[in-house]
């Protein structure tokens, strides 16, 4: 990996805690109660948090925006999501969510200075983000910004998160590999367990039969671990990601990017000090 992508991918690193602890964090969670969700599981906040940008999104286009999960389990939550509460009203309460969480876990250092400087570098970034062909990426950008810094900040990173993620997915493509096969081709590298993958909702049969296809290619051996060239292909898939993701961080220098990534690393620390987010994830961080 190149020193520059190395720093795409840094980026990506201390930026998805951030943005992840709306899934998880127990702010949220009563925020979406209150809208009338069920809250005895993560996934109708998660659905309904993560398509709201799309509008009232049908349970096709959510399942394509977001790729790897079954399309059987996105109908068990989408439209129903809609029929809860609207997408605005979500939109807002997600907002209120993410200040509350903040609050909870940075303290004091909401308000730091350093915060809003890190606000609004990323929202340089964020703003330098090509969203043609990046359907997540383009309804979070056109939602309007928030006055507070923080918010500002998380803002920011979800438009890159989802960029990225958004390139995660042609990247994929590019490579061959169905929703399935994405996450088997994944487990098989050690990223996470297939019982964490599993929660995307295949069933074992389909997880099988995706298993066979990259046996037949060559990629995993019978047992389902990742082959020489299963591995290659999964290096190869991260790293186009990185190419993908790496335009909107020309925006800021190298001095600035450096800068950035001083400010956001207190946060990030404090984010995963806090044990909000699970420690195994289905990200792979720290393992591609």
């Amino acid at each position: 990996m190149s020193e520059e992508l190395g720093k795409v991918r840094q980026m990506w690193h201390l930026l998805e805690p951030l943005h992840a602890v709306l899934y998880y964090a127990p702010k949220a969670f009563e925020e979406a109660a209150a809208l009338g969700y069920k809250t005895d599981e993560r996934w109708p906040s998660y659905f309904a948090w993560r398509a709201a940008p799309l509008g009232e999104a049908g349970p096709g286009r959510v399942t394509s925006a977001f790729y790897s999960f079954s399309p059987r389990m996105v109908g068990e939550y989408v439209p129903a999501a809609w029929e809860i509460a609207s997408p605005g009203d979500v939109l807002d309460a997600r907002l209120r969510a993410v200040d509350l969480t903040y609050r909870k876990i940075f303290g004091e250092r909401v308000d730091a200075p350093g915060t809003a400087e890190a606000a609004a570098l990323l929202r340089r970034a964020a703003d330098a983000a090509n969203t043609a062909g990046r359907p997540l990426a383009a309804a979070n950008a056109e939602l309007a910004w928030p006055d507070e810094p923080h918010l500002v900040l998380w803002q920011a990173a979800t438009i890159l998160r989802e960029h990225r993620g958004d390139g995660h997915l042609a990247a994929l493509m590019t490579a061959r590999l169905d929703p399935v096969e994405a996450l088997v081709s994944f487990a098989a590298i050690g990223a996470a367990s297939v019982e964490r993958f599993a929660s995307r909702g295949w069933s074992p049969e389909e997880w099988a039969a995706g298993r066979e296809r990259l046996v037949v290619r060559g990629l995993l051996d019978v047992e389902g671990v990742a082959t020489e060239a299963g591995r290659a292909l999964r290096a190869e898939v991260e790293r186009r990601t990185d190419e993908l993701a790496a335009a909107p961080w020309a925006a800021l220098g190298t001095e600035e990017r450096d800068r950035l990534a001083d400010l956001l690393g207190p946060l990030w620390i404090e984010v995963l000090g806090a044990g909000v987010l699970p420690a195994e994830n289905t990200l792979g961080i720290g393992k591609v």
